[in-house]
């Protein structure tokens, strides 16, 4: 007999679901360990913790030693229109806390959100690279939000429209703040172009969302910048697209089941959705809810 159980056979002694047994691991209710980014639970301290179990407390209850506490209902990391939208259409009650998606990754292993929105390139190609080195002995899981086309916003007066990344040299470029996953992609691009930020005449300000890069070009403080289809299409921009990116949730397991994050889910799934992706232009939904990493 193992010295370890595996969840399935947690599940099965406790007579539970494994979503019960993943429940109970978030709240720090269960002797565990993490192991090749598997769970395994010591046979004898689960033992021990069935002659003192007690059901894990709810959110509000006073919160026993080395317990987790609930994580904040909060969706934080890159900043997308359309997932700014359907979660104050969805009526969810997940918070939005957009700011870019290395502050979102921070944030997560903090404990200060239920989800975060990634655009992340790595070398196997978007989010799967950062979420496995950093999220890899934890329950998160991360699913496609969306396919996004990226490119370079710029106004309709330019007398040379640019038709590369190099052809911005001398034009006022906008950037984004440094924890957006927008720089990173810009990075990528500079390095395949042989350029450097040197050769971007960047403005002093710094925009933090797609659509406040967009308002910041059309209003006439810069003349071009990386952004999104969508946001050129708002601001009525002219648009070069450079590269689809992939635009992940990665969400934490439990809160994924739990009600809140269900109803968006189930918002996503209906017509409506589909339809204000259109009307923005430049996504591509197909592949919504896709497993790409599920932790542990």
């Amino acid at each position: 007999m193992s010295d370890f159980l595996t969840t399935r056979e947690l599940a099965a002694l406790l007579r539970v679901k494994e979503r019960k047994v993943y429940d109970l691991v978030a709240t720090g209710s269960l002797p565990v360990r993490r192991v090749t980014g598997k769970l395994l639970f010591p046979r004898k301290e689960i033992e021990s913790w069935l002659g003192g179990a007690t059901e894990p407390r709810e959110a509000g209850e006073t919160q026993a030693p080395g317990e987790r506490a609930p994580f904040p209902l909060v969706l934080a990391g890159g900043h997308d229109p359309l997932l700014d939208w359907a979660l104050r259409e969805s009526r969810s009650g997940i918070a939005a806390f957009l700011d870019g998606a290395l502050d979102g990754l921070a944030r997560a292993e903090r404990g200060e959100c239920i989800a975060v929105g990634l655009h992340v390139p790595d070398p196997q190609g978007w989010n799967v690279g950062t979420v496995e080195g950093r999220f890899c002995r934890e329950p998160w899981v991360l699913i496609e939000w969306a396919r996004r086309v990226r490119g370079l916003l710029y106004r309709p007066d330019i007398a040379r429209p640019p038709k590369s990344l190099k052809d911005v040299r001398g034009l006022r470029f906008q950037a984004r703040q440094p924890e957006a996953g927008s720089e990173l992609v810009l990075d990528r691009l500079l390095s395949a172009e042989k350029m450097a930020r040197a050769d971007l005449r960047v403005v002093d300000a710094v925009e933090r969302t797609e659509t406040d890069l967009a308002l910041a070009i059309a209003a006439g403080r810069a003349d071009v910048g990386l952004g999104i289809a969508a946001a050129a299409r708002l601001h009525n921009l002219r648009f070069l697209p450079l590269l689809e990116e992939r635009f992940d949730l990665l969400v934490w397991r439990k809160a994924y089941f739990d009600p809140p994050f269900q109803k968006l889910v189930a918002f996503c799934r209906a017509p409506a959705f589909e339809a204000r992706a259109a009307d923005l232009g430049g996504y591509d939904v197909s592949g919504f809810g896709t497993v790409h990493y599920n932790c542990c």
